[in-house]
């Protein structure tokens, strides 16, 4: 599907009048123990009226024929509950993912592998941007850097090869659109492995990445606050509120955040403002209308990264451990023979002074939930978007081993976007020859315009490595791009239960993708080859089952497949480059295990993905013929409470990514592992609370990267590293603070150990490596009301 596919709207389903009395209270301290959350008594984040899942089927035949014999006796448009959904896991399996399964499953009833991580797992593990959430995930690494803002890679895929989609919308290539998002105003991030774009259309070869904003939820109204600073100088603020109002049936959630992220670099920072709100109002019980909006902002000054330097010039001050390899300059050309990162630039900012990038977006959505039956629901949700985005850098530092300067490049882009659309689902509950069915059509459709004014000329000049004159960014001559892109897509998913236990879930989508395109010189003419138009009609899938063996032990199975846009991104899609998809297929099967009265879960997964007619980067905003991608893996992950007080958590991840047929005049790279793809991923942890007065938990993380690579010729490795937080926080009784209910206070170390490493390598920007952020010390405050 295009880069603007719409996934499924989040449903926001009214729970029954027992059910939202129980999410207005706070979790109760013993379940919450057994759900294996680090502070039972006292829980900061909001009530949340995240969806439960619905059951697509009735366990027993007496339960289909007493169901058939009368109405289903729900509030508004909700289904029934499924008995355990509303019970925490440890791996949090019992959350619906809606960017995984139209379904309404939830993560062990969804025959693929999928993490939820919520907002309570984000502030307690102190994940301030959606790069953070990423990093904690199973296998999964990210840029981390206003340059890279949420640049993501699992699999064996990174970049536009992975869907980002707000609310589970895709607004466009991940490369391009992404932006860093602070978590405050976030209910879930919900992370779906390996090609998916049954649900979330073109571009998903890799998986897809959901982030989900607050949601209001029915009973008395609740408030929380937070504020952050650390020793960089960076501060986040956030307040939120929501609940169900004085008029019957109307709920409501607003939430405002605001942050400054400081960098190591000189002369970095991030600065995020951003505003949402929502109201549910239940009409009657079978009809319910809402709406939300969301303004964003991000202002930045950015770090482009270290230039790799010859161990021979750096002397002693090359440093060991960040990278190694030897590498010839793909900006100049000269050759630098083994390479480092001299120590002296460990903080050192080469892009302009008058640098920036900026970007504004803005969301309207609405929608309704109206149920025609009691085995019959549609859904509907239109919804509109804008976005201003601006980046004028300095984005080559190319170490010249002529004249032992860093060579300096500059580039402008600017993107104006408007996407509107529309998505509806048509659920239906039936029994076929005895046996549970729920069946969900999808129609969707979207128009997206889209302008990009870019540099024409990339002003250049050399400066010292150790002291540069940053200086300006100079003449800056534009010329323009635009792309209208319009989208139509017809999908079916079904889960047929074959028993009690084995249930069959597959899926078919059709779409069509319209792309125009036109591209114009200095003056305005265009150029050669344009405007021209494309059109694609990709058909996915997928098919596979889940057996819930015992109970609580659940394997699956899954065949799936993807297609996206072979050269680049369908945005930037130029008149000679091929026109045809690039397509994925995954075999994966694997096993979800939760355990002992909900104090233990454990999943493992194995996979199988071929991606075919493969175009990738090859530095200079070029692209060589890869032919083909293979990549197969093991994921495993845990997480138990032995003991009330000690909780433990781990997860793994082994990926074996290769190129394969990617011959070109010359050299070959077949055999060759993608840019930023480690084989090893790992992140553990453990927590101790202390039940005292005053309740305190002590916790540690770490997290291991195994090496990669910064581009497809795999010369220069950027090494495996290991980092580790620090944390502890005390909740703070209520009869301090009378008028707080919650208040909790936290103290945190990044990066204890003070490691330097690299986090990440742009393969369009090979002869500079991101570093990761050092040592810095963090206090916040928590409260609720």
């Amino acid at each position: 599907m295009s880069s603007i596919r719409i996934v499924r709207p989040r449903r926001f389903l009214l729970a029954s009048a027992a059910l939202t009395s129980l999410a207005a209270a706070d979790m109760p301290a013993a379940l919450a123990q057994q759900a294996g959350q680090s502070l039972p008594p006292v829980e900061v984040s909001p009530p949340q009226s995240r969806k439960q899942a619905k059951p697509p089927a009735r366990d027993a035949a007496s339960g289909r024929r007493a169901t058939a014999r009368r109405p289903v006796a729900v509030a508004a448009v909700a289904k029934p509950v499924a008995p355990n959904a509303a019970v925490p896991t440890p791996l949090n399996s019992n959350a619906v993912a809606e960017s995984a399964s139209r379904l309404g499953l939830t993560v062990r009833q969804t025959p693929a592998t999928v993490e939820v991580i919520s907002a309570e797992t984000m502030r307690e593990q102190g994940y301030r941007t959606v790069s953070d959430v990423a990093q904690g995930a199973v296998g999964v690494t990210a840029g981390d850097n206003p340059a890279e803002p949420s640049a993501f890679s699992m699999r064996g895929f990174t970049n536009s090869q992975i869907n980002t989609l707000y609310n589970g919308i895709k607004i466009g290539p991940q490369n391009m659109t992404s932006r860093i998002m602070d978590t405050a105003n976030l209910e879930a991030v919900e992370i779906l492995k390996g090609p998916a774009s049954l649900i979330s259309g073109e571009g998903a070869a890799g998986g897809a990445i959901n982030f989900v904003t607050k949601q209001p939820h029915t009973g008395p109204i609740r408030n929380e606050a937070d504020f952050s600073y650390d020793s960089l100088n960076s501060f986040r603020a956030h307040y939120g509120s929501g609940g169900s109002t004085n008029v019957q049936g109307l709920d409501y959630r607003f939430d405002v955040s605001r942050s400054s992220l400081n960098g190591f670099a000189d002369d970095t920072n991030t600065k995020t403002f951003d505003v949402s709100g929502q109201l549910n109002y239940r009409i009657s019980d079978s009809l319910k209308v809402w709406g939300a909006i969301e303004y964003r902002e991000d202002r930045g000054k950015a770090y482009w990264g270290a230039p790799l330097v010859p161990v021979a010039f750096s002397s002693s001050h090359a440093t060991a451990g960040i990278v190694s390899g030897t590498y010839v300059s793909n900006f100049n050309g000269t050759n630098l023979g083994p390479v480092t990162i001299d120590d002296r630039t460990l903080n050192t900012n080469y892009n302009v002074l008058d640098n920036r990038n900026v970007a504004q977006e803005v969301w309207l959505r609405g929608g309704f939930e109206l149920k025609l039956a009691p085995d019959l629901t549609l859904e509907s949700q239109a919804y509109a978007y804008g976005a201003e985005r601006s980046w004028f850098n300095n984005e080559v530092e190319a170490f010249n081993a002529t004249t032992n300067t860093v060579d300096r490049s500059r580039f402008y882009v600017a993107h104006s976007q408007r996407l509107v659309g529309n998505i509806t689902d048509l659920t239906w509950d039936s029994n076929i020859a005895g046996l549970d069915n729920r069946l969900v059509t999808t129609l969707s459709s979207s128009y997206l315009d889209f302008v990009r004014p870019g540099a024409a000329n990339f002003p250049g000049d050399s400066v010292d490595l150790v002291d540069p004159d940053r200086g300006l960014y100079g003449l800056l001559t534009t010329k323009e791009q635009t792309a209208r892109i319009d989208n139509e897509a017809l999908s079916f998913e079904d889960r047929l239960k074959l028993t009690r236990t084995f249930a069959l879930i597959g899926g078919l989508r059709v779409e069509h993708i319209g792309l125009d395109r036109n591209s114009t010189d200095v003056v305005g003419l265009e150029n050669a080859g344009f405007p021209f138009s494309k059109s694609w009609a990709p058909v996915t899938g997928r098919i596979g089952y889940t057996w819930e063996a015992v109970p609580g032990l659940t394997f699956f199975s899954q065949y799936a497949t993807g297609a996206d846009i072979s050269a680049n991104n369908i945005f930037l899609l130029g008149p000679t480059q091929p026109l045809d998809l690039t397509t994925a297929r995954t075999y994966e099967t694997g096993v979800k295990h939760v355990l002992w009265d909900n104090r233990a879960e454990w999943s493992f997964s194995a996979y199988d993905i071929v991606r075919k007619n493969v175009y990738a980067a090859a530095g200079g905003q070029t692209l060589n013929i890869a032919g083909r991608q293979d990549s197969k893996g093991v994921e495993l992950a845990g997480s138990i409470r032995p003991i009330e007080p000690l909780r433990l958590w781990s997860n793994i991840a082994y990926v074996d990514a290769r190129y394969a047929d990617y011959d070109f005049v010359g050299s070959s790279f077949s055999g060759n592992t993608p840019p930023n793809v480690p084989r090893i991923v790992a992140n553990a942890g453990a927590s101790w609370r202390f039940l005292t007065p005053w309740p305190v938990e002590i916790g540690i993380t770490g997290r291991h990267v195994g090496d990669r690579t910064n581009s497809d010729a795999n010369t220069v490795t950027m090494n495996a590293y290991t980092v580790g937080d620090l944390y502890a926080f005390v909740d703070i009784p209520k009869a301090v603070f009378n008028a707080v209910d919650q208040a909790r206070l936290t103290f945190r170390v990044r990066n204890f150990t003070d490691k330097h490493y690299a986090i990440w390598g742009d393969p369009f920007y090979p002869d500079q490596i991101l570093l990761g952020a050092p040592r810095t010390y963090e206090i916040s405050a928590a409260f609720k009301w």
